[in-house]
């Protein structure tokens, strides 16, 4: 192949390979277990500062206690906690939840709402949740940057931003608006599966030949810096 020169060039060149390696729709790509909007939104909230295999075994008995935004606003906060109280910060989680089931009762009438606007206008709702409700629960726009999206962006050299909104905006014009979601999952899974934070397993990547990072990573990132040997002495592994 002709290895991409630009950010944009490697960028469509990942969307394309990655849709290849782990093909589906947003929905289907979801880790998060989950029956529409609401319910989508619920585990979004939940998922913050914990794994979603996590999540995925609270929701069903949630969801099964509060079914929908009428039966969570009138949660008694203490009931809830103690169902969610594994997905960690608990207490801060209960009070969003109830506070966003509330406030979807009162502005929304009940209903999920679509734009990011008044998503964000949600207790518990940040611009990345908002971005994975649009693009998974409805197919919409929507591009949610993580650790991982931000990790693979820079290695690839798709942007140099660190500030979430500034890559999600860099990548936005990168990619079809109909992908956003999608891309942003997989590039997730391939964070989670092969380009690792610490050991990234560049022999495996089918990005490798033409990321910029590859090869120089895995030697560099996590070595830490080793003690001068001492004189006749055999060093141990460090």
């Amino acid at each position: 192949m002709v290895r991409p020169r630009t950010p944009a060039g490697r960028a469509r060149e990942t969307n394309v390979r990655l849709a290849v390696e782990y093909p589906g729709s947003a929905d289907e790509l979801c880790a998060l277990d989950h029956n529409g909007p609401f319910q989508l939104l619920v585990a979004t909230i939940l998922s913050a500062q914990t794994t979603d295999e996590r999540v995925n075994m609270v929701t069903p008995a949630l969801f099964a206690r509060y079914p929908d935004a009428a039966a969570l606003a009138a949660a008694d906060p203490l009931e809830l906690e103690e169902i969610i109280h594994s997905t960690g910060f608990f207490r801060a989680k209960a009070r969003n939840l109830i506070g966003m089931a509330q406030a979807v009762l009162d502005r929304f009438g009940g209903e999920i709402p679509t734009r990011r606007e008044d998503l964000v206008t949600l207790p518990g709702v940040g611009r990345k949740t908002a971005n994975v409700v649009r693009s998974v629960a409805f197919g919409l726009p929507g591009l949610p940057v993580d650790t991982h999206v931000t990790r693979l962006s820079q290695r690839l050299g798709l942007t140099t931003e660190t500030d979430p909104v500034k890559i999600e905006l860099a990548l936005n014009q990168m990619i079809p608006a109909k992908d956003h979601g999608a891309f942003s999952l997989r590039l997730i899974l391939h964070g989670r599966r092969i380009c690792v934070a610490r050991s990234p397993r560049c022999a495996d990547c089918i990005l490798a030949e033409f990321c910029p990072s590859a090869f120089k990573l895995a030697k560099l990132v996590g070595a830490a810096p080793r003690a001068a040997p001492k004189a006749k002495t055999r060093t141990g592994r460090t």
